[in-house]
């Protein structure tokens, strides 16, 4: 038998007895038989010779002494004589992998870091020198879209071990959407520091990013981003479909639906709450179209998943083996050195853009797809202008809030795969972008087929004509706005109206319901000081209610803008991202109640008929209105948040998070 002790080994020979114990002098250690087989401790001492022999005895049986032999190997088995020094060993272990800068050294720092680990029941040979590879899970029970993030973890590490790796799960902070106040995107940067703290101060060498609702997904991968190391998304999957009596329901999207036919008075308010037990019917995110899963979907067209990993139903075994395969491949990613840098590239950018539109999209993809150019060590390959490469894509999935059917149908049409590979019809994919498995986009998708063309639609007949989000300029927003068209009325993409102007979101939810509110359906709702710093976090108020008094004369939709964000889940045609906002100074505070607003989406306008003297008088008598309550940005986190977040155009991330940290080994910490 071959034993080691302090990297050295020697060769034992002889009998073996079971019940059987060594015994010799402890000064050369002890050894024990168990079970028939001799595991001989021999612990290296400078200057004294290892023995050549020794002998041992029974206990309980003849007692007559027996002989075995040590034969020194042919490796060297005596103290190093000039053993390199602390300083060397330790530039030996961070010229390998980060973890061997851990667990790789024959010191007091190496005796540290592994013998704490240990006490998980670890073996000693798991510290070889094997990839490490964390799991980064965003597991909550306040976040319900993730409360099945245990079991995935569980599965993602059993590919990890299969493939020689060394898994280790480690927690973030958990975003929850429908929790989560005044808004979970305040916490995505937040959360983003996590992750970046977490793996650079830890023996990572590669990590698998757990995502699922809205803000987990831009947090955990801008956080990795920030390090990049080898990364690959496993997505946690949509919930089953939603059923309410004899019709399919979609989260997010028919609560908007139905709150706003219990408002106009089409139905009861007991009839509301019957649907609040149907709709959320599995684990899983939100099943429409909206921002979990259209991220999830923009991680896979990115290449940032396994092919197929977006649409899989939560509580399909086949979610579970995605997750399997992920770990697999995350631990081969850290032996190619595939880091997330040579993944997200611009065509990368450019494929998830284009595929943001062929979906229809959440217009939040904007926000944090532009989070993510800003993290890349390079700089950003993309700026909101970029978002126009998607403008003459069509919107060809029949998916809720823009069409018909929910997730489950879309993954069984085909999921993402499909329809990047009918987007290579029209020439809208670089099929030669890298993904986490090493090949090109156009490997990924070569064989792929569409199941379900009323789901997926071809380019040349589809769904809609137009998909891609469309960039909005103008003196109102002169660094940007967003507008989605597959969820809005084709006859308000040219429309000119009176402002009706909501100075922040308590006003709005003050006045929206009063009858004697002064609106009809041709004019145009302005929401302020709902931007990054305004709220702050720029929350999910931006497809404003409309007021009953429209909604009773059947007016389904109206011109609503503001530097809000809204929900991917929500349909309307809503100005949205309007960048400077409203509590920097931008035009948008300038705006008052009867002025005119001109959107013309084919011009790609938006414009307030006010001329540049009179914006000159009210810029001068602007003044700043702290977001309420008072004490919410003066302490702690969001006083951080408010100093020093970017406007919308530049993806709302914090100014010093620019560029990438890197994978830098930290100083030892003891």
């Amino acid at each position: 038998k071959k034993v080691a002790m302090w990297r050295r080994s020697v060769n034992v020979t002889g009998g073996a007895g079971k019940g059987l114990s060594l015994h010799h002098s402890s000064r050369w250690g002890s050894s024990s038989l168990l079970g028939g087989n001799l595991v001989c401790v021999v612990p290296a001492t400078a200057g004294v010779a290892r023995p050549a022999s020794c002998s041992y005895s029974t206990e309980g049986s003849s007692g007559r002494d027996k002989k075995i032999e040590v034969i020194p190997s042919k490796q060297d088995v005596s103290r190093e004589p000039n053993p390199p020094s602390i300083e060397a060993q330790y530039e030996q272990r961070v010229s390998g992998r980060r973890s061997q800068a851990w667990f790789g050294g024959q010191d007091r720092d190496g005796f540290l870091h592994r013998s704490w680990m240990k006490n998980q029941g670890l073996p000693a040979d798991v510290f070889d020198g094997r990839p490490v590879i964390g799991i980064c899970n965003t597991w909550s029970e306040l976040t319900p879209c993730n409360h099945h993030f245990r079991k995935l973890a569980e599965h993602v590490k059993r590919g990890i071990w299969e493939m020689g790796g060394l898994p280790l799960e480690f927690p973030v902070m958990s975003l929850g959407e429908t929790n989560l106040r005044p808004t979970a995107m305040l916490y995505r940067n937040l959360v983003s520091m996590d992750v970046e703290e977490s793996i650079r101060a830890n023996p990572l060498d590669g990590v698998v990013l757990l995502t699922g609702c809205d803000k987990t997904t831009p947090a955990l991968v801008m956080g990795a981003l920030s390090v990049n190391v080898p990364a690959i998304v496993v997505p946690g999957g949509p919930m089953l479909n939603g059923h309410w009596r004899d019709k399919q329901i979609g989260s997010g999207t028919c609560v908007w639906q139905l709150s706003e036919q219990v408002r106009s008075g089409e139905l009861t308010l007991t009839d509301f709450m019957d649907a609040e037990q149907c709709m959320s019917r599995s684990a899983g995110h939100c099943m429409v179209m909206g921002t979990a899963s259209t991220m999830n979907s923009m991680s896979e067209s990115l290449g940032l998943t396994l092919p197929g990993a977006a649409a899989i139903p939560a509580v399909d075994a086949r979610r579970y083996v995605c997750a399997h395969l992920s770990g697999r491949r995350i631990v081969e990613m850290v032996k190619e050195n595939l880091t997330i840098d040579k993944i997200l590239t611009r065509k990368a950018f450019e494929n998830a853009i284009r595929v943001n539109g062929a979906l229809g999209g959440s217009t939040n993809a904007v926000v944090h797809l532009l989070a993510y150019a800003g993290r890349i060590p390079s700089g950003p390959p993309i700026t909101l202008d970029d978002w126009e490469l998607g403008k003459d894509v069509p919107c060809l999935v029949n998916l809720q809030p823009s069409g018909k059917y929910l997730m489950e149908e879309f993954y069984y049409a085909g999921g993402v795969p499909a329809v990047m590979k009918e987007l290579t019809h029209g020439n809208f994919i670089n099929t030669d972008a890298l993904t986490v498995t090493g090949k090109t986009m156009g490997e990924n998708i070569s064989d792929v087929k569409c199941w379900n063309k009323d789901v997926i639609t071809p380019v040349s007949a589809p769904f809609k004509p137009q998909g891609g989000l469309v960039v909005l300029k103008g003196n109102l927003a002169p660094n940007g706005a967003v507008l989605k068209p597959s969820a809005a009325t084709p006859a308000l993409m040219q429309h000119k109206g009176r402002a009706v102007v909501f100075e922040n979101i308590e006003d709005l939810r003050k006045r929206t319901d009063d009858p004697d509110l002064d609106i009809d359906e041709t004019c145009v709702m302005v929401l302020k000081n709902c931007g990054p710093r305004g709220y702050p976090g720029m929350a999910e108020v931006g497809n404003m209610p409309l007021p009953p008094k429209l909604l009773k004369k059947g007016i389904k939709d109206i011109v609503r803008l503001s530097d809000a964000r809204m929900s991917g889940t929500a349909y309307g045609t809503t100005v949205l991202h309007i960048s400077p906002e409203a509590a920097v100074g931008g035009p948008l505070g300038l705006v008052q109640n009867g002025d005119i607003i001109e959107l013309d989406v084919s011009k790609r306008r938006l414009h307030m008929h006010v001329s540049d003297q009179e914006l000159a008088a009210r810029k001068k008598a602007w003044k700043h209105v702290a977001p309420l309550p008072a004490q919410s940005t003066s302490r702690g986190y969001t006083a951080l948040y408010t100093k020093h977040v970017m406007q919308a155009d530049q993806g709302a991330d914090f100014d010093f998070l620019q560029g990438s940290g890197g994978a830098f080994v930290p100083r030892e910490n003891h």
